[in-house]
């Protein structure tokens, strides 16, 4: 026992600091976000070197989020820690945000392909007392020499699909945004409600834009079809809000979108797709989650925890 009290008690401090002071790769952790009076960064240093980070909203409530109106937040871990450092991080936010008259405690973890330490990090989050509340699954599909390979394969069958069909399929940064709009009424067409902060993704792509991609399928030099590409790390690829105008059928749609973004991918070069979650109310997207199968070669769960403190 003593020597476990050494180790948890080696020279690592707890930094608490303004989110918006100190960039992260993971870029949506500058952002405010709506109706939250604090955005800080929980730091865990060693000899002024970050070995880990955290960010949180903080709400009026009293309730601490990582990360709200994200993909997800969580935990990233800069150096190899031990599993008595992590906790110890995890009980020092703990006696932090008690300190502060935080009431509960929640985050999302992001899943393994971004944060190596994911299933390290999610036993001592359940062994510290956090209650998984929500599970979604991604489809990726990860190596950046396998990612290349297989948008050369499939730029041969993008281009003959695409020139039976009469269709162009072209990816670039973002110019304006009368494509969200479009976007939204599609999905509304077909009965899906989307949710998407139309200013906040402005404002992202605004400030981030080399982190933006939009993906644009074409008939006749009118769009039909859309999808973003972001980049939320600078290693990783995230497939987001694709639509297809219903007034405009075409066969195969989904995949000549992700062909693209495999083609994006492989210009940009990064390590892995994330080809996001497949979710229907109160239930499996089944079909969807075949669908990403065949442009995927791993899966990883999304988990959010919470803690009453």
């Amino acid at each position: 026992m003593e020597s476990f009290k050494k180790e948890i008690s080696d020279p690592h401090e707890l930094r608490v600091i303004s989110a918006s002071n100190e960039a992260k790769d993971y870029f949506l952790s500058n952002f405010l976000s709506e109706g939250y009076q604090d955005h800080l960064d929980f730091i865990w240093e060693k000899k002024h070197k970050t070995k880990a980070i955290i960010t949180f909203a903080i709400s009026q409530g009293g309730e601490a989020i990582s990360l709200p109106q994200s993909p997800f937040g969580g935990f990233w871990i800069y150096d190899g820690l031990s599993s008595a450092s992590i906790e110890a991080f995890i009980l020092a936010i703990e006696a932090e945000m008690r300190l502060r008259g935080i009431q509960s405690i929640s985050l999302t973890q992001s899943p393994k392909p971004y944060e190596p330490q994911f299933d390290l990090i999610n036993y001592l989050l359940f062994k510290n007392g956090f209650e998984q509340v929500k599970v979604l699954s991604h489809h990726f599909f990860i190596g950046k020499k396998k990612i290349k390979k297989l948008a050369q394969k499939e730029s041969v069958k993008l281009q003959s699909k695409s020139k039976i069909a009469g269709l162009s399929v072209s990816h670039s940064p973002i110019s304006n945004f009368g494509f969200l709009k479009e976007i939204r009424s599609w999905n509304l067409e077909k009965g899906y409600e989307v949710a998407i902060d139309e200013n906040r993704i402005v404002q992202q792509v605004s400030e981030y834009p080399d982190r933006y991609f939009l993906i644009t399928v074409s008939k006749n030099s009118e769009a039909i079809g859309y999808s973003l590409g972001v980049k939320l790390r600078s290693d990783s690829l995230y497939y987001f809000l694709s639509a297809m105008n219903p007034k405009t059928p075409v066969k195969n749609g989904g995949e000549l979108i992700l062909s693209a973004l495999f083609q994006l991918a492989a210009e940009q070069k990064v390590n892995f797709i994330d080809l996001g979650s497949s979710d229907l109310d109160g239930g499996v997207n089944h079909s969807l989650m075949f669908f990403k199968s065949r442009f995927s070669n791993d899966i990883c769960n999304k988990i959010t925890w919470i803690k009453k403190i």
